[in-house]
């Protein structure tokens, strides 16, 4: 099935009118709150604190200590998390890193990008990441660190949202309409800088240009001081499967250093990385 990239105007009308005819369910309707529970304590496990007590993880999810330690006891048996005897508090256990080894190992993007993403980096020396979207949001499934002191710190599995980070753009850009329109629908704008776009309208103008020149860009719309370029990797199907980004402080990347130097480059080693997934089309 092949992308279907929208004009402004008709996108914008259907934005307007899409959603009073459906009679198909959501698939929140199904959703089993245990479950949905257990996962909301595993995402609170991932923060910046390497251990949470059950008392504290009952008030970030508003949830009763019994219902939490119930839910901890599951998940320990599970081998997903694990308790520090010393302080009686729960940190992450192996099954989630196993898991995640599992994902790196059946998408294949990582063994096929790891070169290319370390010539990148030897070429300009500023952070390259590998995302993909899933639920609406982008997740680092590579990251290749610069040399610098001053650096943009990209985690490994990090959660990021898609309408204000340049691999979330790339990735929403190249989808069909309906994935677009829904995702609009269903994603608040959150404006986490200045720059944000929340307009549903100049996102769609901005992912109209997107198409065109073939990359998209984060000018502070995510963090202030920090930009950011990415471009579509495309595998045997002809879809864009995750995006490639370049990131930096944003003294270090200027519009002429963007434009003279590091777009070429990273346009340059998405269409390498897009060739050894099997895409056999030059790209924009």
């Amino acid at each position: 099935m092949k992308n279907n990239p929208l004009g402004v105007s008709s996108a914008a009308a259907t934005l307007h009118t899409k959603g009073n005819h459906r009679t198909s369910k959501k698939k929140t309707d199904y959703e089993i709150k245990s479950v949905s529970n257990a996962l909301d304590l595993l995402e609170a496990l991932t923060g910046e604190e390497a251990e949470l007590g059950v008392t504290e993880l009952g008030k970030r999810l508003a949830l009763h200590k019994n219902n939490v330690f119930r839910l901890l006891a599951t998940l320990e048996l599970r081998g997903y998390v694990e308790q520090n005897k010393l302080t009686e508090n729960y940190r992450l256990g192996l099954k989630p890193l196993q898991l995640g080894e599992a994902f790196q190992k059946h998408c294949g993007l990582t063994s096929q990008s790891r070169e290319i993403t370390r010539q990148l980096v030897a070429d300009c020396n500023e952070t390259v990441s590998i995302g993909v979207f899933r639920g609406g949001k982008v997740i680092y499934i590579d990251v290749e660190e610069t040399t610098k002191s001053v650096r943009v710190v990209s985690r490994l599995g990090a959660v990021l949202p898609a309408h204000c980070t340049s691999i979330g753009k790339i990735m929403l850009a190249f989808r069909h309409q309906e994935e677009i329109l829904e995702f609009l629908k269903e994603s608040p704008l959150k404006p986490y800088t200045r720059q944000t776009i929340t307009d549903p309208q100049a996102l769609m103008h901005q992912f109209d240009q997107i198409r065109r020149q073939g990359y998209a860009t984060d000018n502070e719309e995510y963090e202030d001081s920090v930009k950011c370029v990415a471009v579509p990797i495309r595998n045997y199907t002809q879809q864009v499967v995750a995006g490639m980004s370049l990131s930096g402080p944003a003294h270090r990347l200027s519009d002429h250093r963007l434009r003279e130097e590091l777009i070429p480059l990273i346009v340059d080693a998405g269409r390498g990385l897009s060739r050894r997934l099997g895409y056999d089309r030059v790209l924009r």
